[in-house]
């Protein structure tokens, strides 16, 4: 008999209320309208990506869905570099959160002045700063979804133990 799965963490906002209100709070900040959403949830579904986490992957994955987002634009996130589906502002997004999650060669920057030069080209500095936002944001919750290992595709009540 096999044992259901389960998360590692209760719930984190019943163990620090708290929470609620800064993750609220964080949202709120993103979505400033400055960037569109389609954008933001491009890079967190790439930052799960990165990072291998089957969670954030199909949480931002059914987030772009439910938005209507086409499934090729979805699925040619993993390799937005050569995919022909996405915009240049977009293309400037994903290589920003990319640099910022992927160790790069010994001796160069994370993130480059070409990369930040391509970014900075796109948007102007109160949409920079929320694509950085939106980079921290996710940042924020891979500790929790790497070390407490919520549920995939569980609604947000049934993902914690």
């Amino acid at each position: 008999m096999s044992e259901t799965p389960r998360s590692r963490l209760s719930n984190p906002v019943k163990t620090l209320p708290d929470l609620g209100a800064l993750t609220g709070m964080m949202y709120k900040v993103i979505g400033n309208g400055t960037v569109p959403q389609t954008t933001i949830s491009l890079m967190h579904l790439r930052a799960g990506q990165i990072v291998a986490n089957t969670y954030l992957t199909k949480m931002h994955t059914d987030a772009l869905r439910e938005a209507g987002e086409a499934e090729t634009r979805i699925t040619a996130v993993s390799s937005w570099a050569d995919a022909l589906v996405f915009t240049p502002a977009e293309r400037a997004a994903l290589a920003l959160v990319e640099s910022v999650l992927t160790a790069p060669p010994a001796g160069r920057e994370r993130v480059s002045d070409a990369v930040f030069e391509e970014a900075a080209a796109h948007y102007d500095e109160k949409a920079l700063t929320t694509l950085i936002l939106a980079i921290s944001q996710v940042n924020f919750f891979i500790p929790l979804a790497l070390i407490g290992k919520p549920l995939p595709g569980q609604a947000a009540s049934k993902q914690w133990t």
